[in-house]
């Protein structure tokens, strides 16, 4: 049986997994609301599709435009199905070498752009009773490396208020996915990244990690084309999952990374009980 077209609204649609999705979506015939920083990205996008998309400039660090735009969406389609907060960049540099200013941008792209898009499609989705919010981490928000701290530190708080919002909206029908990917050709370490200026002390630790990740690039990165069928096996299923990696490699890597973490607490774990204390204890 066919079912009824979905709505979708997706940040960052102009490049990358957010163009990919869009096309994805539009070729089978559901309706998109595309936005980015340049709807006019997007032209080619609304030839072919003049009915079934609609282009939206939003900068989703600007909360207020974030609500409007989500009014319009609402409006135009009548409902939202499927969304999607693809909007990030990437921003290299140890903790010494990024600025306040490249730290808050980060946060405020990756972390806050997500929450305020989330904050105001909720009310539409909880008066539908449905709805499927999408919001693109990273393997880069279950684990870290050196030199990408903030851009961790914006995919682990995306991760952890993803994670209660799931608990909170089920049941209203709602879900909600954390997709995950691992390394892809696309520019998110190329034009799209911010890189703070080097400073030499910590010439050491990048060169460890170019000789350490030079075996991972020489394998093949994953095709970001392939994504477009996955991401509609996501949002057609009838019990997503909150979080689903995209490509090959994160699971062995996280299955390595929470071994060794099980066994720290557990070598720990005698002082982590001492630590509780007694309740008899004043």
């Amino acid at each position: 049986m066919a079912t009824a077209p979905k709505v979708w609204f997706i940040t960052g649609s102009s490049k990358g997994f957010g163009r990919i999705w869009t096309e994805a979506a539009l070729g089978r015939g559901d309706q998109v609301v595309a936005t980015a920083r340049n709807p006019k990205t997007l032209d080619d996008l609304v030839a072919r599709y003049p009915k079934t998309m609609l282009p939206l400039a939003l900068d989703v660090t600007q909360e207020e435009a974030v609500r409007a735009t989500v009014a319009r969406a609402h409006a135009h389609f009548g409902r939202l199905d499927v969304v999607i907060n693809n909007a990030g960049f990437g921003l290299f540099g140890t903790v010494e070498e990024v600025t306040v200013e490249q730290a808050r941008a980060q946060m405020e792209t990756n972390f806050f752009g997500p929450l305020w898009v989330t904050k105001a499609v909720l009310p539409i989705l909880r008066e539908q009773r449905s709805g499927h919010v999408i919001q693109v981490s990273s393997i880069g928000g279950v684990n870290a490396f050196p030199t990408l701290a903030m851009y961790h530190a914006s995919k682990w708080a995306l991760e952890g208020f993803s994670q209660a919002l799931a608990a909170e909206v089920e049941e209203f029908g709602i879900h909600v996915t954390l997709v995950e990917p691992t390394g892809y050709e696309t520019d998110w370490n190329g034009p799209s990244s911010v890189k703070a200026s080097p400073l030499p002390f910590y010439d050491g630790i990048r060169a460890r990690l170019a000789q350490f990740f030079g075996p991972v690039r020489g394998r093949a990165r994953g095709n970001p084309r392939a994504t477009g069928a996955a991401i509609l096996k996501v949002v057609d299923a009838k019990k997503p999952p909150l979080r689903i990696f995209f490509g090959s490699g994160p699971l062995e890597m996280m299955k390595s990374e929470y071994a060794q973490r099980i066994a720290t607490w557990e070598e720990w774990n005698e002082v982590s009980q001492e630590a509780h204390g007694s309740t008899a204890e004043k």
